[in-house]
């Protein structure tokens, strides 16, 4: 049983999934929890314990917690940007972020990224885009609160503030690579810079006495006017580049919600409802006082949750007697690992807001409520120890959201 009508088909691949498993698994072995702490004792512990040597050291659980706020901010005289990456946060080894500001005509310049898919999310303000594919397609788009994109790696781009007025814009980067970094992409300013200048010149079919004022080094966030409104067209004239078949932007805050109830809204754009989005899925998730996301894993993704207000508490199991309990606020990042079991509670006085990211176009889940509701009352009598009195009390369909029967008060 599933909340979506029409799951996509698995188009994951199952060595993944091993890879993806046994990474985990080495940094987070068998042990047993001590005083709300996971203690880890590792494989080869179980092992002296039954030969006689000395136990192995004992591990901890991975963080599953990052303050996007603590990185340090990258500021310059068109916006700023932090970043935190698989560095700085261990357990996210498959996906990074960037949360970065544009003042209005602030352009991040012309650049791409080689070794990572870019998805974004709005969270202030607006931004104009511009991206080529290899075809030779143009898309030029301008991007409000609540809309993402998605631009395939390699594609190259550039993202400007448009304001309204004085209004900064904010916005969220993922990318599908968890040691990728911005800091160290392919921009078109580096890039010229680093090149002979006759080779520049005989490129661009001008005399080098013409490029004295090309950057000396990467621009990164150049500081320009506000582009125009109307009348953008590239230098060639127009019509001279064709469109994309399919748009790089989705306008996931507008569209009607795949889950709606008294607890929780969700949206979500998987390739299912954003098909140039083949290798990630973003949800925004707005999660009411005492809402729960109930217990459920991914077997194709790993979960990567951004908080853009509100407190969260997020569960996250490791098998093997093993959890995790953390407290996430705004600005903070959560993360479960494919095939972990997690849990998201809004644990605040108020109505919590999430983004999450998922490195799968593909997007899968199974629930608890799910996994219940599927199996005879023998088998969860005998599984879970509980009488058939309670049995009979336990979900019969898939909750995603619930409140249980006592809500947080």
């Amino acid at each position: 049983m599933n909340w979506r009508k029409d799951p996509p088909m698995n188009k994951y691949n199952s060595n993944d999934v091993t890879k993806n498993e046994n990474r985990i698994n080495g940094d987070v072995k068998k042990s047993r929890k001590t005083s709300g702490k996971a203690s880890i004792a590792g494989e080869a512990d179980k092992a002296s314990q039954t030969s006689g040597s000395a136990p192995a050291e004992a591990k901890q659980l991975p963080d599953f917690k990052f303050s996007m706020a603590n990185q340090p901010l990258r500021k310059m005289p068109g916006g700023t940007a932090r970043e935190a990456t698989a560095r700085e946060f261990p357990v996210s080894q498959n996906i990074a972020a960037v949360l970065m500001t544009l003042r209005p005509g602030g352009l991040r310049e012309l650049h791409w990224h080689a070794n990572a898919a870019e998805w974004a999310y709005i969270i202030e303000g607006s931004v104009r885009v511009t991206i080529l594919d290899p075809q030779g397609r143009l898309e030029i788009a301008d991007f409000v609160k609540g809309d993402i994109w998605y631009f395939p790696r390699g594609h190259v781009h550039s993202i400007q503030g448009l304001g309204p007025g004085k209004t900064e814009a904010k916005f969220l980067l993922v990318f599908d690579n968890g040691y990728f970094s911005e800091f160290a992409t392919f921009s078109i300013s580096d890039w010229l810079a680093q090149t002979p200048k006759e080779i520049v010149a005989k490129n661009l079919n001008v005399s080098p006495d013409e490029l004295t004022t090309l950057p000396k080094s990467e621009v990164y966030i150049a500081e320009g006017p506000v582009p125009p409104k109307t009348g953008v067209v590239p230098i060639s004239g127009p019509g001279t580049f064709l469109s994309p078949p399919l748009s790089h932007k989705y306008q996931l805050r507008s569209q009607k919600p795949f889950v709606k109830s008294s607890s929780c809204q969700v949206r979500l754009a998987s390739a299912g409802e954003f098909p140039i989005s083949t290798t990630m899925t973003g949800a925004l998730m707005t999660l009411h006082r005492g809402g729960l996301r109930e217990l459920h894993w991914h077997p194709n993704a790993d979960e990567w949750q951004y908080v853009l207000s509100g407190k969260i508490r997020l569960t996250v199991f490791a098998s093997s007697g093993l959890s995790s309990v953390v407290e996430l606020e705004p600005g903070d990042i959560g993360f479960a690992p494919m095939g972990y079991g997690h849990a998201l509670e809004n644990v605040g006085e108020g109505t919590a807001e999430l983004i999450l990211v998922f490195n799968s176009g593909d997007y899968q889940e199974l629930s608890i409520s799910t996994v219940i509701a599927a199996q005879p009352s023998y088998l969860l009598e005998s599984n879970l120890y509980l009488p058939e009195a309670v049995i009979k009390k336990l979900p019969r369909k898939q909750e995603f959201i619930t409140s249980g029967h006592h809500a947080r008060p």
